[in-house]
């Protein structure tokens, strides 16, 4: 599904991308004092997540050659998950108001915990969140393996090519190698421009890998070390693909030449998913992914009130606001996939 060329751009009277729409929306979570810090809710979350990887440590060194220890592969899988959601919100300034603390912060739960380079993931998703689904501008619907739309598919080539056929089907199979494609990622980009730091990030991603590494094999036989790894990155693959999948993937994809204002970019290009706290606290707040993108540094326990004033802002104006279920997310992410995936499967000729 594409958004038209150039359709109502109402919101633009002021020029740029954040229109007078936008401005009367932002002066209504500004009065509601949405966009303060929130120190006592990050120093226990956080606290929280650090005292869960350290059980987690505890449990591996304490089962030692155990088959035991794929329970703790597999709770390290969600600690990692949650590791990667507080690299998230450190790198959008949700945690500190101040560049510092956060690029510290980032720098030590990216690169050192998870294996994952702080500066390329954050030149990544700052793309992101500028362009959301533009073909050519969203580095996350770039066609790597998997294709995004009809025109992606119709110029596929080799193994998006291959993949795309059968991708619905592929895509929860393909995400368990998303958390070692995500180190393998950031390896690569040291040599690019992408990491500013690349001596500092490269010595923090090999000391993580020295030790993760060095704990598996030092610890476990090499069977079991295999299986620890295999379970502990896959799950932490999935869990990652099935937070940030049902965000976007499924909504409209912006065409170039599309003129949209700041506030309709974002609303029309992301879906929230509602649950309750226990979704909340699965995805870390990012199911609230239309007020995260349009308000990056509001902090994670402001945003359940965000999106009240949003939707209701959003109705005023006639602009779509999209929420549904987690599963239905995902029914929505897979029947996008497989219909953008009908060109490979049509007969040659056809």
């Amino acid at each position: 599904m594409a958004l038209p060329v150039n359709p109502s751009t109402r919101g633009e009277r002021q020029g740029g991308n954040r229109g007078s729409d936008f401005a009367e929306l932002s002066r209504r979570i500004s009065e509601a004092g949405l966009l303060r810090r929130r120190p006592v809710y990050y120093t226990v979350r956080f606290g929280l997540v650090g005292l869960a990887l350290a059980g987690c440590v505890g449990a591996f060194l304490a089962l030692g050659d155990s088959w035991g220890q794929l329970f703790v592969a597999v709770a390290l899988a969600v600690v990692f998950g949650q590791l990667g959601l507080a690299a998230h919100d450190l790198a959008h300034q949700q945690v500190f108001s101040r560049r510092r603390p956060s690029e510290a912060g980032g720098l030590l739960v990216a690169d050192l915990l998870l294996g994952m380079s702080y500066g390329w993931w954050m030149n990544k998703h700052t793309r992101h969140h500028a362009h959301p689904n533009h073909e050519g501008k969203d580095p996350d619907v770039s066609p790597d393996i998997l294709v995004w739309s009809r025109g992606q598919a119709r110029r596929a080539r080799g193994l998006p090519r291959f993949v795309g056929k059968h991708q619905a089907a592929l895509f929860f199979p393909l995400l368990t190698l998303e958390g070692l494609n995500l180190s393998f990622s950031s390896f690569r980009a040291l040599k690019s421009r992408a990491v500013k730091r690349p001596v500092l990030e490269g010595t923090l991603l090999v000391a993580h890998f020295a030790l993760y590494f060095g704990g598996l094999f030092a610890v476990l036989s090499p069977v079991k070390a295999l299986l620890f790894l295999a379970v502990h990155q896959g799950l932490f693959g999935i869990y990652l693909g099935s937070v940030f999948a049902p965000n976007h993937k499924g909504m409209p994809m912006i065409e170039e030449g599309t003129r949209l204002d700041f506030l309709r970019r974002q609303v029309l290009t992301s879906r929230n998913v509602q649950g309750g706290p226990l979704v909340d606290a699965f995805m870390g707040g990012l199911n609230y992914q239309i007020e995260h993108h349009l308000f990056p540094s509001m902090p994670t326990p402001a945003l359940a009130r965000a999106q009240v004033i949003t939707e209701r802002y959003c109705a005023e104006l006639g602009i779509p606001y999209h929420r549904t279920g987690l599963l239905a997310s995902h029914r929505e992410a897979l029947r996008h996939l497989r219909s953008v995936g009908e060109p490979l499967r049509a007969p040659a000729g056809g």
